[in-house]
C-alpha cells in the first residue's frame, strides 16, 4: 500500500473536472437497488416519467430518444438517422469537440468541411452566413457545432449562430451539441431553431456516465426518409415512439441508470428548476473567473466573459505552473482538475501549461469555495507568485447572488 508521506489528502476528495461530475448523494442511493423486473410496474413507469422533465431541461416539445452511450454515442446516433454517406456537412469548429463530431461523420462516410475558430475563439456568424450563401445547390445538409466546447470552456452564441443560417436562406439541418453544456448553461432548442440537438448525462444531469440523449424536430425526423446510415439500434423513431418498452433502448433497459437519472432530474427541474440552476451556474462561473483574475498568475482562456461557458472555465499559464497547481491539487489537496484537453499532448511543453475547473451539477459555495480555496493553498505551497484576495473576491461574487 503506497503511503501519501506529509500530505493532507485524507478526507473526501473532490472531483472538479468537466465531467464526470460529482453524483449527489441521493443519486447514488437511488442506484443502490437490487435488479427490477424490466417488464412491468416501477420501472415502466419510472421511464414513462422522464421524457417530460427531459424535454423540459431540453427546452423542447419534440422527440426525445434515450441511448445506452456515451456523448460519442449521440453524435453517431445524429448522424446516422438523418445522414447518408455522400453526404457533405459543415462542422463549426471550437476547440476539441466539433472536430471530435467531425471525426466521427467522416469514419461513417460524410463528406466533411471544417471551420476551425481555434482554442481561443468562438463561431463567427458572419463567415458562417457568407459560407452559406455561397452554397448555391445546397450541397451542405447540416450545420454542426458545440454549445459549449469542454476543452477550451468557448460558450458559442446559438441564436445567432441560426440566424445566420436564416439570413442566408439556407435548408440545412441545425445540430447542437449540449453535452456540456445542458442544465449549466442557458439552452433554449424551440425557440433557437435548432433541430438537432446532442447531450449525455454524467454533467449537468449529474448521472453517471452511461446514457445519452438526442432531441429531434419533425423537419429532422423527416430526414431519416433519405438517410442510410440508420441501423437497427441507432434508429431514433422506435425509441422515441416505442410499441413496446424495450425498444426506448434497442433491448434491455439501462436500469440503474434510469433510477438515478429521475432523482437527479427531480432534483433538478422539480426541486431548483432549470432557470435557478442556469442563474447558479452563471453565479458559480463568475466567482471562479474573480479568483482566477486576482490571482494573476492565470489567465482566463477565453478573454470574452459573453463567449465563456458556465459549466467550465480553462486556465492557462506562461510556464509549467498550471500542471504543477494540478498535481499538488489532487495528491496533497485532495482535488482532482481538469487536464489542458485538446491543447497539446502529454508529455509536451504546452500540457503543462493548461488546467480546467468545472463548475457543473452538483455544486454549492462549500464546493466551490473549497475548490478554490485548495488552488489558493498549492499556490502558495508551490511558490507560485500571485495576487492575494482571490476567495474573498469569488465569495463576494457568490453572496451576490439572487440580487436585483
Amino acid at each position: 500500500m503506497k503511503v501519501l508521506s506529509m500530505s493532507l489528502n485524507f478526507g473526501r476528495a473532490q472531483l472538479s473536472i468537466p465531467g464526470p461530475s460529482v453524483i449527489p448523494d441521493r443519486v447514488l442511493n437511488a442506484m443502490h437497488r437490487a435488479s427490477p423486473n424490466i417488464y412491468e410496474g416501477e420501472l415502466i413507469e419510472t421511464t414513462a416519467s422522464l421524457y417530460p422533465d427531459l424535454k423540459a431541461v431540453a427546452r423542447t416539445k419534440h422527440h426525445a430518444a434515450i441511448y445506452i452511450a456515451n456523448g460519442h454515442g449521440a453524435w453517431e446516433a445524429a448522424l446516422a438517422n438523418t445522414c447518408s454517406r455522400g453526404d457533405k456537412i459543415l462542422v463549426l469548429v471550437t476547440g476539441r469537440f466539433g472536430q471530435g463530431w467531425a471525426d466521427v461523420a467522416g469514419r461513417s462516410g460524410i463528406e466533411v468541411e471544417t471551420m476551425d475558430f481555434g482554442m481561443q475563439g468562438a463561431v463567427d456568424p458572419q463567415q458562417l452566413c457568407d459560407r452559406l450563401k455561397a452554397d448555391k445547390a445546397y450541397d451542405i445538409k447540416g450545420v454542426f457545432t458545440v454549445q459549449t466546447d469542454t476543452a477550451s470552456s468557448v460558450q458559442n452564441d446559438i441564436p445567432a449562430i441560426r440566424k445566420a443560417m436564416d439570413e442566408a436562406g439556407h435548408p440545412a439541418l441545425f445540430y447542437v451539441d449540449c453535452i456540456a453544456s445542458l442544465g449549466c448553461d442557458r439552452h433554449e432548442m424551440d425557440d433557437w431553431g435548432v433541430d438537432v440537438m446532442v447531450t449525455a448525462c454524467q454533467k449537468g444531469l449529474m448521472t453517471p456516465a452511461g446514457l445519452s440523449f438526442v432531441f429531434f424536430n419533425d423537419k429532422a425526423a423527416a430526414a431519416q426518409e433519405h438517410a442510410d446510415l440508420v441501423t437497427n439500434y441507432w434508429d431514433w423513431h422506435p425509441r422515441a415512439n416505442p410499441k413496446q418498452f424495450y425498444q426506448q433502448f434497442g433491448g434491455t433497459a439501462p436500469t440503474h441508470h434510469l433510477f438515478g437519472l429521475r432523482e437527479a432530474l427531480t432534483m433538478l427541474v422539480h426541486e431548483e428548476g432549470i432557470e435557478q440552476a442556469w442563474k447558479r451556474h452563471d453565479t458559480c462561473a463568475r466567482a471562479v473567473w474573480a479568483a482566477v483574475e486576482t490571482w494573476g498568475c492565470l489567465r482566463l482562456n477565453i478573454a470574452d466573459p459573453a463567449r465563456r461557458s458556465r459549466a467550465v472555465t480553462t486556465v492557462r499559464s506562461d510556464g509549467d505552473d498550471c500542471g504543477r497547481l494540478r498535481h499538488w491539487c489532487e495528491h496533497q489537496g485532495g482535488l482532482t482538475l481538469g487536464i489542458g484537453l485538446g491543447f497539446a499532448e502529454k508529455g509536451q511543453p504546452v500540457w503543462e501549461q493548461v488546467l480546467r475547473i468545472a463548475h457543473m451539477g452538483h455544486l454549492n459555495p462549500v464546493m466551490l469555495i473549497g475548490a478554490l480555496g485548495t488552488m489558493d493553498t498549492g499556490l502558495k505551497a508551490l511558490g507560485i507568485t500571485h495576487g492575494s484576495g482571490a476567495l474573498d473576491a469569488a465569495s463576494t461574487v457568490l453572496a451576490s447572488h439572487g440580487a436585483e
